[in-house]
């Protein structure tokens, strides 16, 4: 039995496939290139890079919102102008130890690139695992090689991997892929995100499911987080009757309520008027996260205000009548763009992100807003604009005054850095509402770069530590009530509002809506509807009580019996 964090419930039994291996260390010269021209090496290089850039749109063009954005994110990181001057010079005969043939040109520059990143931590130590899946895409093109990827097979199989890059994870095919299981990773990686996107049981951090061979029968229980070899008759049961459960699942027509009849609107996350439609005709009552970074990537230039309004406005155009909250431009740290955030920061994830970016940048958030009112003043939506990575109330009555004079009436913050949650009643005072962002607020509080695995269980919402960072907040926002008396609302769009059992303590501690993938709408809004506001508070009184993320969750399940009736 290999053991890991589960990101994404399920049981089910298959057999596994391994990622294919990586593309071999290229020798350091070559026939083929020995009597080639410098500028015709170059050429190489430059032409490989262009036709992985291009590939890599080109699969963009089909992908999902989430998708989409890493797609497009990888491909600007193969037209990396460092990274191809940086292998430029390494076929030139000038170069130190001798001219390299352009593929171990493109290899050793990769490495380079891939070491500087990891030097500096953070979310782009992060990247150096995107360089080398960019790196090894280049040397195939060169080669003549097939670009690595998920592995092809006609019957449905368990992927197994050390890791997956973005590109690889931005193109799995659920109806082949039954589960995910990596040794590295985090719970808030590329991989865990889009297996919960794309409803697959997923475990990462799991350390030697990476050596499985490939066709072993394995057990894969998400909630868990446990992979098994040679699975017994009670795993083969489990994994039948959890096929059944998932397939009897409800369906989520909204509106969301408690057993007592209480409101708490379940939104949606989207990037794109698609994601958006896809939300609306999954019964999502609005959505609680627009991210507007997806007009922005893969653009050398600030895109325009007329094409920031025609991406908006598909988005509002889903929704009429109803709440959309469009989050400003969160750039910065693993969403660099070459037009805003600087490329030399010591500490990106410390850095200038999110609002900062307006110290640094002066207009782009201000032109964004006049495209969001536009976008609003053309729909029916009722929109509400809100910046993130605020820290201070100074910095959140800005924000307000700017939103407000650019004609949106409803401006709030997101709450993702600890400083926030802790001074949320001097925030709200100007701000109109708060949005937790769980998966940065987690990071934050506990010092854990949410994409490495051996921090996965630091980096957990389950911390007693982040539930009292969301207590706190939702007191802040009770003390910034408003003329009526009531508090502000305070959302979740964080990963957390997904987890079941984790969605009924965030309800119990006062938070006002929830905001998730279309796939998690159904499967949250089944357990809420069995729990009345004060069986939810008293299980979010459990949870705070608990001295570890583990304790927290494992009490709350145990008290939860529908969640295994669910198969959750």
């Amino acid at each position: 039995m290999f053991h890991g964090v589960g990101v994404n419930a399920g049981r089910v039994l298959g057999q596994v496939l391994q990622m294919p291996a990586t593309v071999a260390e290229p020798a350091v010269t070559s026939p083929k290139d020995a009597g080639a021209s410098l500028e015709a090496n170059k050429a190489a290089i430059k032409s490989a890079a262009k036709t992985v850039q291009t590939q890599l749109r080109n699969r963009a063009e089909t992908a999902s919102a989430e998708s989409k954005d890493i797609l497009h994110a990888t491909a600007q990181m193969a037209g990396d102008p460092m990274l191809i001057k940086a292998a430029g010079k390494l076929v030139s005969p000038d170069a130190p130890g001798g001219p390299r043939s352009p593929a171990r040109a493109i290899w050793e520059a990769g490495q380079t690139v891939a070491d500087t990143l990891t030097a500096l931590g953070g979310y782009m130590a992060d990247r150096a695992t995107d360089v080398l899946d960019v790196r090894s895409r280049i040397v195939a093109e060169l080669q003549g090689l097939p670009a690595p990827g998920i592995p092809v097979s006609p019957a449905p199989y368990i992927l197994a991997a050390t890791d997956l890059a973005p590109a690889d994870t931005a193109t799995l095919d659920p109806t082949k892929v039954l589960a995910l299981i990596t040794a590295e990773g985090g719970p808030q990686s590329h991989t865990a995100i889009l297996a919960r996107m794309l409803g697959l049981p997923a475990i990462v951090a799991a350390p030697g499911v990476d050596g499985i061979v490939d066709g072993t029968q394995v057990y894969v229980d998400g909630a868990a987080g446990s992979v098994t070899t040679n699975p017994d008759e009670s795993m083969r049961t489990a994994a039948a009757t959890w096929a059944t459960q998932a397939a009897q699942m409800p369906a989520f027509t909204g509106p969301n309520t408690l057993a007592d009849s209480l409101h708490i609107p379940l939104l949606a996350n989207v990037g794109t008027g698609d994601d958006a439609r896809k939300a609306a005709a999954a019964g999502a009552e609005g959505v609680g996260l627009l991210r507007t970074e997806f007009c922005f990537l893969d653009r050398e230039k600030e895109p325009t205000i007329q094409e920031q309004v025609a991406a908006y406005g598909a988005v509002l155009a889903a929704f009429p009548g109803k709440k959309v909250v469009i989050r400003t431009l969160d750039a910065g740290a693993d969403k660099p763009l070459p037009f805003l955030t600087p490329a030399d920061e010591p500490n990106p994830a410390l850095g200038a992100r999110g609002y900062r970016t307006v110290a640094t940048s002066a207009g782009v958030l201000e032109r964004q807003l006049t495209a969001i009112a536009t976008a609003t003043a053309a729909h029916e939506a009722e929109v509400w604009v809100m910046a993130p990575m605020i820290s201070t109330a100074e910095e959140a009555a800005q924000f307000t005054t700017l939103a407000k004079s650019a004609g949106l009436q409803t401006a709030g913050v997101m709450v993702e850095v600890p400083s926030a949650a802790l001074t949320a009643s001097a925030i709200l005072s100007s701000a109109d509402f708060a949005s937790l962002g769980t998966n940065d607020l987690t990071q934050y509080a506990m010092a854990a770069d949410r994409q490495l695995g051996p921090l996965a269980t630091l980096n957990d919402p389950w911390q007693p530590a982040v539930l009292k960072l969301i207590k706190l907040t939702v007191e802040g926002a009770c003390q910034a009530q408003v003329s009526t008396g009531a508090p502000k609302p305070v959302g979740v769009c964080g990963e957390a509002a997904a987890d079941p059992a984790l969605a009924v303590v965030l309800v119990g501690l006062g938070v006002s809506t929830l905001s998730m993938s279309a796939r998690s709408l159904a499967p949250v809004a089944a357990v809420l509807a069995t729990l009345t506001m004060a069986e939810a508070q008293r299980l979010a009184a459990v949870a705070l009580q608990a001295v570890s993320a583990t304790s927290a969750r494992e009490s709350v399940r145990e008290q939860l019996p529908i969640l295994a009736q669910l198969g959750l």
